[in-house]
């Protein structure tokens, strides 16, 4: 039972208390927002969008821009074909801009990152009703339809610096309708010249013993591969804020980290030679920064504490089986996707036994 006071022009007197009766819970915190914690997980990406821009250059910051403005936009337009009040002040729409944009490779063409940000906002959020209501992660949805529509754009090959995959990125693209030529410096030229760690390791596994030296490389960031993904460091920066914040949940990433974990060391156990180890399979690929910034999506992740290690052991078990026994290098992306769909199915198998037990039925 909650207490307020009488509002002016109601039957009670002027400054006597009007009790209210209703369930709780009564107590709420008012500062957490939508919009407070999408403004936390963009300045959790900061130190991802840093760390991209050093080792990519502008062409980075070109691939921000355009998912930004591209789900900006749609949000937008959607909503007003909708008749719904415009969103965009909530920052949903900039956040999957930007974890859009940061699951794609520097080189890919601007209709890749502007195609799959209005996937991303209409069919991976709008179409069912906005945010809140959406089954899927938005931007995994951007990112999967730019995948099967442009397989040769997100496929291994797309990631090596070359004359043509670097005349045909975003930025070298909108740069030469201003006449500007651009070439990024020779340190980024050689790390975006080389495979990414997970295409070579799939390419070549190697039986010399543990890569140490790459696994160096993997945590500082100095390696190829899409913009959110090359630096350990930067997304355990960014995931430990987010988590600091409680804006994440950390029994997400505890639980994917841990299961990745576990079977990458029972894989290496049986491959003690390998030149990759249970910690080169945590630094390398998307693994750090799915856990802490697409499967931790508070809308498309469970309610339940027990169902958040679920979901989480579930993303981290598919993603290095998928690593391990598929054609498919990286996982991260459909196992979020998969264990997405499941969510509804954990919600319900996970929810808490009331105190006193559950409430007696009428016979």
């Amino acid at each position: 039972m909650t207490q307020t006071q009488a509002p002016s022009g109601t039957e009670a007197a002027a400054g006597q208390p009007r009790f209210e009766i209703a369930p709780g819970p009564h107590v709420v915190e008012q500062e957490t927002t939508t919009r407070r914690m999408m403004a936390d997980v963009l300045i959790g990406l900061v130190p991802l969008a840093a760390a991209a821009t050093i080792v990519f250059g502008l062409h980075a910051l070109m691939q921000l821009g355009i998912c930004i403005a591209g789900c900006v936009l749609a949000e937008a337009i959607f909503t007003r074909m909708r008749s719904r009040p415009a969103t965009v002040g909530d920052l949903s729409a900039v956040v999957t801009g930007a974890i859009l944009a940061l699951s794609l490779p520097w080189s890919a063409p601007w209709y890749v990152g502007g195609v799959g940000s209005f996937v991303a906002i209409g069919i991976g959020k709008i179409v069912f009703g906005g945010l809140g209501n959406n089954i899927f992660n938005p931007a995994m949805v951007g990112r999967a339809f730019a995948m099967m529509a442009w397989p040769g754009a997100l496929a291994a090959a797309g990631y090596l610096y070359t004359d043509a995959t670097a005349s045909g990125s975003a930025l070298n693209v909108i740069l030469g309708w201003l006449g500007i030529s651009y070439q990024p410096w020779a340190a980024a030229v050689d790390v975006m010249s080389q495979a990414t760690p997970l295409t070579a390791l799939r390419q070549a596994p190697g039986a010399g013993g543990p890569d140490w030296a790459l696994l160096g490389r993997l945590v500082l960031g100095n390696t190829n591969g899409s913009l959110g993904e090359t630096s350990a460091v930067a997304a355990l920066v960014g995931g430990a804020y987010l988590c600091v914040r409680r804006t994440a949940s950390w029994q997400i990433p505890a639980s994917m980290i841990l299961a990745a974990a576990v079977v990458a060391g029972a894989v290496n156990a049986f491959a003690p030679q390998a030149s990759w180890t249970a910690l080169h399979h945590l630094a390398g690929g998307a693994m750090l920064f799915g856990a802490f910034f697409i499967a931790t999506d508070p809308v498309t992740s469970p309610l339940t504490s027990r169902g958040k290690w679920i979901f989480g052991a579930g993303v981290g078990v598919l993603v290095m089986l998928m690593r391990t026994m598929s054609a498919y290098p990286e996982g991260v992306m459909f196992s979020v996707l998969l264990m997405n769909a499941l969510v509804p199915l954990i919600n319900r198998s996970t929810i808490p036994r009331p105190v006193g037990g559950p409430a007696p039925q009428e016979t």
